[in-house]
């Protein structure tokens, strides 16, 4: 099911969006064994998904947070997505920052907008990490639900290069990790503790999902971050903390919570490595950086 402003788009709507998610790849997966779109390039169909989604008109948001001296990625991170990221649409940038004088002067398109919200300074890197299900919560609670019909949470610490589209639209969607897609599922970096929130045993788990960039219907969303953000609270409280942090919880909740579309690495690569054959677009890629130096507890 698709949803714009809380309505269902009609059924001929939707049969024209499934047959431009037909595969003409034979070299990867093009669906879950939950039967939901698996997507690369080369599996949809562009122009026709965006006139769909033009028409619709729907609200894209897309949360951030830039703490500390990550306000320094927030130039490039901008200004590519105006060049790459839901081009045509209307779409808010959310940024959730403890230095809102850093934060540049971006040109932005028609329809396009940048929301400075103050969150505090972090002691510990894994802090800032947790506190983005927290900031989602609230944002949505007090008024996002207002103003936006999708959002998506992404890490400020990277570059678009590529389309970034309609096509990554769904009720939930979830990017492959990179450093995980062509592994087993037992060597997946679950929380293995059982104290923890977010405890996945071996030998289960479908895919192992990226925390750096995720989206959805703005409803799925609010569900899915107000579960991470009770459960690392929970973890607090009985004074243990998931392996990954949020991407711990994130992966919990996809494990029961199946994503109604799943993007491919292409979505979120990394400038730390070569590019393989099957990745035939870099669409976000994470800058490569000391993270002693721009972490607040030295990447520790």
């Amino acid at each position: 099911m698709i949803f714009i402003q809380g309505k269902l788009l009609p059924a001929f709507t939707i049969k024209a969006i499934g047959s431009a998610e037909k595969a003409s790849r034979t070299d990867v997966n093009t669906v879950t064994n939950w039967n939901v779109p698996l997507v690369w390039e080369g599996t949809f169909d562009p122009v026709v998904i965006d006139a769909i989604y033009k028409n619709a008109n729907p609200r894209i948001a897309v949360l951030v947070l830039a703490v500390g001296k990550y306000t320094r990625f927030l130039k490039g991170f901008l200004e590519s997505g105006e060049k790459y990221f839901f081009v045509g649409f209307r779409v808010t940038y959310y940024i959730f920052t403890d230095k809102k004088h850093e934060v540049p002067n971006i040109n932005l398109a028609p329809g396009r907008n940048i929301s400075i919200q103050d969150v505090p300074s972090a002691k510990r890197w894994q802090d800032v990490v947790l506190s983005k299900m927290k900031w989602a919560t609230v944002t949505i609670e007090k008024w996002l639900y207002k103003e936006a019909d999708y959002l998506f949470m992404m890490d400020i610490d990277s570059i678009f290069h590529n389309r970034f589209g309609a096509e990554t639209l769904s009720r939930l969607t979830a990017v492959l990790h990179r450093g995980y897609y062509k592994t087993n599922r037992d060597s997946f970096p679950y929380e293995r503790g059982p104290k923890s929130q977010a405890y996945i045993p071996y030998g289960e788990g479908d895919y192992y999902y990226t925390a750096a960039v995720w989206g959805g219907y703005l409803e799925d969303m609010y569900k899915l971050v107000k579960y991470c953000f009770e459960k690392s609270q929970e973890d607090v409280k009985n004074g243990v903390e998931a392996a990954w942090q949020e991407e711990s919880h994130l992966n919990k909740y996809f494990l029961y919570n199946k994503p109604t579309k799943v993007l491919s690495p292409e979505y979120l690569w990394s400038d730390y490595d070569t590019v393989p054959n099957d990745i035939r677009v870099v669409r976000i890629s994470q800058l490569i950086k000391n993270y002693a130096e721009v972490r607040p507890n030295g990447g520790q």
